[in-house]
């Protein structure tokens, strides 16, 4: 008889992107700096990647493009200063390169292509094997890197007053991407993951007109360059953004996070796009992680596996987890995800 496969966690993510009733529910998530610290402690280890057991292996992140200046000031690669008293993370924008439209036109942009960007990436997916789900992480992909480098104000504005700017802003942008996605298909990944937030708690940041405008054909074409290469299409925005769906999905998009339950109904959208849009996230870090109870963490945990069962859905907590999430609530909502795989056959 031949050997019984093994389902490795890729696998098992696959047979959820693609409408499959998978072995189980998968699950990817990260903590942020300060909720990994409080985490480290909690458990006794210097190391959280078996407690978490993310199904996904993400590469190319953005974070290791910053040089410090002063402190908790850090400069970006675009040459965008980030201030990081609070936001530990990726903080906040302070001083952007393109104070005029005209300076756009002195801009240089860095190497898309500089081999520290893709630094140990063959490696780390070697040494993988297989074994997990692998995505190449385009933060700030779009509109965000826009924004970061123009002001969002300024960049807001130009929408309306110099749309040609924008246009030509956004271009240049894409150019550089598209080098990265193609340097990250040849290494390998499964998945391109777009990092570009659309959306505040009450709706679009530049609404739905502008969006379509500025946004959606360029949006198409680097998903069709994924596509075609035969790679799955990730991509993040926070906010209430569900009024888009439809038309990612028309341009490529495969998977959308992180489906924030405060400012959508998952339940309902993952039946309603079920074989069309697959989603990652789904559980509160604005009320049930933050705030409830670790049975309320366990049950809401157990109501999105039940949720996710017949595949088209990956389990986390709606975005990074924060640091005034407590320990035993992640514990919990750990303890229901490996339930699942306990009660394998």
């Amino acid at each position: 008889m031949p050997a019984p496969q093994i389902m490795t966690p890729r696998q098992v993510v696959l047979d959820a992107l693609a409408f499959k009733r998978p072995g189980y529910v998968p699950w990817a998530w990260e903590p942020t700096q300060v909720c990994a610290r409080r985490l480290r402690e909690y458990l006794g280890t210097d190391d959280l990647t078996d407690f978490i057991g993310s199904h996904f292996l993400d590469l190319g992140s953005q974070l290791r493009r910053f040089a410090v200046v002063d402190g908790d000031f850090n400069r970006d690669a675009y040459g965008v200063l980030w201030d990081r008293t609070i936001d530990k993370d990726i903080g906040v924008p302070v001083e952007w390169p393109i104070r005029r439209p005209e300076d756009l036109d002195a801009y240089r942009w860095p190497d898309p292509l500089d081999p520290r960007w893709y630094e140990g990436m063959a490696e780390a997916i070697a040494r993988n094997g297989g074994r997990l789900f692998t995505r190449y992480k385009l933060g700030f992909s779009l509109y965000e890197r826009a924004w970061t480098m123009r002001g969002m104000t300024d960049l807001l504005m130009d929408m309306v007053d110099r749309p040609e700017f924008v246009d030509r802003l956004l271009d240049e942008i894409v150019e550089h991407n598209l080098a990265q996605i193609h340097r990250a298909i040849d290494l390998g990944v499964d998945a391109i993951y777009f990092g570009d937030d659309y959306g505040s708690q009450r709706g679009l940041i530049m609404g739905h007109d502008r969006w379509r405008r500025f946004i959606k054909p360029r949006l198409a074409r680097m998903f069709a360059v994924v596509r075609q290469a035969g790679k799955v299409v990730c991509l993040h925005s926070c906010g209430k953004v569900a009024e888009l769906f439809d038309e990612l999905v028309e341009i490529g998009l495969n998977v959308f996070n992180p489906f924030q339950p405060e400012v959508m109904d998952v339940f309902s959208l993952k039946r309603q796009y079920h074989g069309r849009l697959a989603f990652h996230g789904g559980l509160s870090i604005q009320k049930t992680l933050p705030f409830g109870t670790p049975d309320d963490v366990r049950r809401a945990t157990r109501d999105l596996v039940a949720l996710g069962r017949d595949g088209g859905y990956i389990l986390s907590p709606s975005h990074a987890v924060p640091a005034d999430v407590p320990p035993e609530n992640l514990v919990a909502m750990m303890d229901e995800l490996r339930c699942q795989v306990r009660s394998i056959p």
